[in-house]
């Protein structure tokens, strides 16, 4: 059944008047909402650019599993992206529902759902990891650099990439992106893409 396959999203975001507001600070915290965004979400990225003004993500979205999280995982996932104070308070909701008197079978398990469902929502959704991206790099960005206002173009685009082969020849288009644009000869010495990353990020590396 294709609905129990992940879909693969190729998708891009431009900053608003294609402004160049990435130098290097900027792409390191970029890059580490990307890996938060991955940890909560379930998403897979499966290859990413961060160029000047606009990035690159291919983005693979598994489906949930049927029966949801354990609530060992949805502790786990929010723990990417909350406070551990915030993290203990969940746990301690879950841990409170299940010694809860009321907590006959049928009330546990809607109680727990209650619970999970106030963030499961935004995992396994292109929408929601492009949106709490965009959203926690703009709370940044805006603070760094004592500015308001938006940051990025109108939504996002996206595009779902049907298989395994069109997967991989965006991923290396993705790639070579700052080879194109003149900035690196080798996509291996640009240290904000992810076959970059993979080997160590080139002569500006990690």
């Amino acid at each position: 059944n294709s609905a129990d396959k992940p879909a693969i999203y190729r998708t891009v975001s431009r900053v608003v008047d294609r402004r160049f507001v990435f130098e290097d600070a900027e792409r390191e915290h970029f890059r580490m909402f990307i890996r938060m965004q991955e940890n909560f979400s379930g998403c897979r990225v499966l290859s990413y650019c961060i160029m000047s003004n606009h990035f690159h993500i291919l983005l693979e979205v598994p489906p949930m599993a049927e029966g949801g999280v354990s609530d060992e995982v949805l502790l786990k996932r929010l723990s990417a992206i909350y406070s551990e104070a915030f993290v203990a308070g969940v746990a301690q909701e879950l841990a409170d529902a299940r010694t809860a008197t009321y907590a006959k079978e049928d009330g546990l398990d809607e109680a727990l759902s209650a619970i999970h469902q106030r963030f499961t929502y935004r995992m396994h959704d292109l929408g929601e990891f492009m949106k709490g991206l965009l959203q926690r790099y703009t709370q940044w960005h805006n603070r760094a650099h004592s500015r308001t206002g938006r940051l990025w173009e109108d939504r996002f685009k996206s595009v779902i990439v049907e298989d395994g082969v069109a997967a991989r020849t965006i991923s290396a288009y993705i790639d070579l992106n700052p080879v194109r644009a003149g900035m690196v000869k080798d996509p291996g010495d640009y240290r904000w893409n992810s076959y970059g990353e993979a080997v160590g990020g080139g002569r500006k590396g990690n």
